[in-house]
């Protein structure tokens, strides 16, 4: 399990370094930390965490550079409101205990979102210091204190809520169902999750890789909720192992969380051909499945010339996981410019570092192969941005007779994922949209009564926050619900949209 680099010294103690008071001018002279991570030749060639942690130096470092706004912008960024100034305050401090204890009041799943959430167009993106600067660098620390909780799980409450007797059902075990069913446990009521695949943590398992977010992690987000008091159930498929309808007929509410997990494709010529991925086979295979490790029995097909299509996250980790199956060259073919590509910064520099090669404005038209229908490479048009199209991005052109192609042995699509209709299909009483998302209100109810829904289904694919956001959201909807309280008094109210999900 990854932990700090450094242990923290114990209060009181000699080894634990005095903590001067400093003002804030001093505190904006201190520069931006680094987070400590594996040599990008060393890395592309193994699946352990890339980012080490902070070391408790580094950490408490970081920390000081909080000037504590009276009007924390950082908090209004966040989607599940964390009250990021004062679990610094009380690190900075050397409470950790305590401000183990505001975080995770605060987030279901911190150890997790330290490490893939966007902060850098969330909180840090409106940190106060960016006027004059580096942000704060608020992930780093959420994941340093998430990660001390995990290793003293005893000097954390327990919790012992009055029960209310309220069962909630809550169908998908990813980010948005997890965080609802922590939310919902807290207050008392008797919560069962149903989990599809044989293991917990929908996306945050089969879909991000070892090297970016470990297994362990996850798991023990996952027990730390059992033991408050959720319940699992998994290898249970709603649509087929029980329907909607059943479900709601055996619990008080329930909330859907089945994401959007049905692969996008291009449309082009070829690519059905054997040799062709996309981009959920081929993370679930290593990632769910373990065919990452070569005692694996899972089938995983090793290209040497790998092209992954796509420009977002999910691009980053194919082609980053590409590399460390041993591929000799992987590349990003992506439609727009560098300055569009929506991947998260730090998952590009790491792309970067590991090798990896960016062909950008740059469309396939056809995927080609040999005359057994195994990929041989991938017909290309070179593009140029025009205007603006509805994503707010600049339309990609096709540019007439800039055909090539780029040989390969192996294509991933990467381009985005739309809703299973497997679910929606057993309850015609649920609504949806043209695209074949639910459709919620602002507090998460679908058109079923007592039926939430939250996450990618509602708003389409989008991020691991977002969706956590979604889900406390429609916990604190649920509970005023069943409570008789309707609308809830106090709701932080979202309507998600859907944006189409091609890049």
């Amino acid at each position: 399990m990854t932990v700090p680099a450094s242990p923290v010294p114990a209060e009181g103690s000699d080894d634990a370094p005095a903590k001067p008071k400093l003002s804030n001018k001093e505190r904006m002279t201190i520069g931006r930390v680094s987070m400590p991570e594996q040599e990008g030749e060393v890395r592309a060639r193994n699946f352990s965490e890339v980012n080490l942690g902070l070391t408790y130096e580094l950490a408490m470092l970081e920390a000081e550079r909080c000037i504590q706004c009276p009007k924390p912008f950082c908090v209004d960024g966040c989607p599940v409101r964390v009250d990021i100034p004062r679990f610094i305050k009380l690190m900075r401090e050397g409470d950790m205990a305590s401000a183990a204890e505001s975080l995770l009041g605060d987030n279901a799943l911190p150890c997790v979102t330290g490490r893939v959430c966007p902060q850098e167009t969330q909180c840090e993106g409106v940190c106060i210091r960016i006027k004059k600067g580096d942000s704060v660098a608020i992930g780093y620390l959420e994941r340093f204190v998430a990660d001390w909780a995990m290793q003293h799980p005893e000097a954390l409450p327990v919790l012992h809520p009055t029960k209310t007797g309220k069962r909630i059902g809550i169908v998908g075990s990813g980010p948005a169902g997890l965080t609802a069913a922590g939310e919902l446990a807290h207050k008392g009521h008797d919560v069962t999750v149903f989990e599809a695949f044989h293991a917990p943590g929908g996306v945050l398992i089969y879909g991000i890789p070892e090297f970016r977010l470990p297994k362990d992690i996850v798991q023990a987000e996952v027990d730390r909720l059992v033991r408050d008091g959720v319940k699992l159930q998994v290898d249970a498929i709603i649509g087929r192992t029980y329907t909607v309808p059943e479900l709601r007929e055996e619990f008080d509410a329930l909330f859907l969380a089945v994401g959007a997990g049905l692969p996008v494709f291009m449309n082009v010529p070829g690519e059905n051909f054997k040799g062709v991925y996309s981009a959920n086979e081929y993370l679930t295979r290593v990632n769910l499945m373990g065919a990452w490790n070569p005692d694996s029995k899972t089938p995983i097909l090793h290209g040497q010339r790998v092209v992954v299509v796509g420009g977002g996250n999910v691009a980053m980790d194919s082609v980053r996981t590409a590399k460390r199956l041993g591929a000799a060259q992987a590349t990003i073919v992506y439609r727009r410019s560098a300055d569009e590509l929506p991947a998260r910064q730090e998952e590009v520099h790491h792309a970067i570092d590991e090798g990896v090669v960016f062909d950008y404005l740059t469309a396939p038209i056809e995927v080609l192969a040999d005359e057994n229908r195994w990929v041989t490479g991938i017909r290309c048009v070179k593009m140029e941005l025009g205007e603006p199209d509805r994503s707010g991005r600049r339309r990609p052109i096709r540019i007439e007779g800039s055909e090539f192609t780029i040989d390969c042995d192996l294509v991933v699509v990467a381009i985005g994922t739309k809703a299973n209709p497997l679910l929606t299909g057993s309850a015609p009483e649920l609504t949806v949209n043209e695209y074949g998302y639910l459709l919620a209100d602002e507090y998460g109810m679908t058109s079923m009564p007592g039926v939430f829904a939250g996450g990618d289904i509602v708003r389409g694919a989008a991020t691991v926050i977002l969706a956590m956001g979604d889900g406390k959201r429609s916990a604190f909807a649920i509970d005023s619900w069943l409570n008789g309280v309707w609308p809830p008094v106090g709701a932080d109210k979202e309507t998600p949209q859907k944006v189409p999900a091609a890049g």
